[in-house]
């Protein structure tokens, strides 16, 4: 009987453990996929993110005419009325959209002229190589405690910036002449503003020459 017991007992067991096994092998390729599927793919977030969310959000931008016209009046008014923050920073962020005229073309930025009869440069498009987070951070539209990994977070910001800097760049300064009509949509960030506000500085997101 008892033979017969421990007999049953074993039985058991092992269809216990091939019901719920204590571990799964799996091959080395196996093992390869599934990690590398669960790691964060910044470069096809930003695509999506560039393609769908982006432009149902260009609506959040403020008028370029009208935050000039505000920084000109009061610049500590204007900062509390249409920037935003981010943690403890003491720089803050534009999404700003305009339109107007060429005035320069240099190097590493497009002179646009926006308010009707100037002929100044009052918003600086940067076409240098893209660094920071203004593009990240200056939309508003994604947030630090939606990504529990904060290496996440900058991986998206610096696929933001490639795909500015191989996308919108590009066409930018090619097609960018003085006196043409430019539509315009960017991120400016104001880290000094007796240098970041006159021009404003922004790194374009959109822009359309005529």
């Amino acid at each position: 009987m008892r033979a017969v017991r421990w007999s049953i007992a074993i039985v058991v067991a092992a269809g216990v453990c091939w019901l719920f096994p204590l571990f799964h092998v799996v091959t080395m390729n196996t093992a390869m996929a599934k990690k590398v599927a669960a790691t964060f793919n910044a470069a096809q977030f930003a695509e999506t993110f560039w393609t769908k969310q982006l432009p149902a959000s260009l609506d959040k931008t403020v008028k370029a005419d009208v935050l000039l016209s505000a920084i000109h009046g009061d610049a500590a008014t204007a900062k509390k009325k249409f920037s935003r923050s981010v943690g403890l920073s003491e720089g803050y962020f534009y999404f700003v959209s305009g339109s107007g005229r060429v005035v320069a073309v240099s190097g590493d930025e497009v002179s646009v002229a926006v308010t009707d009869g100037s002929t100044n440069a009052e918003v600086s498009l940067q076409t240098g190589l893209v660094f920071g987070n203004a593009l990240r951070d200056g939309m508003g539209l994604l947030n630090a405690s939606d990504y529990p990994n904060s290496q996440d977070f900058n991986d998206i910001s610096a696929a933001l910036n490639h795909i500015v800097e191989t996308r919108v760049l590009p066409k930018l300064r090619e097609q960018a002449k003085v006196g043409a009509e430019i539509n315009f949509v960017g991120c400016a960030e104001v880290d000094d503003e007796s240098t970041d506000l006159k021009p404003l500085k922004a790194i374009p997101i959109q822009t359309k020459t005529e």
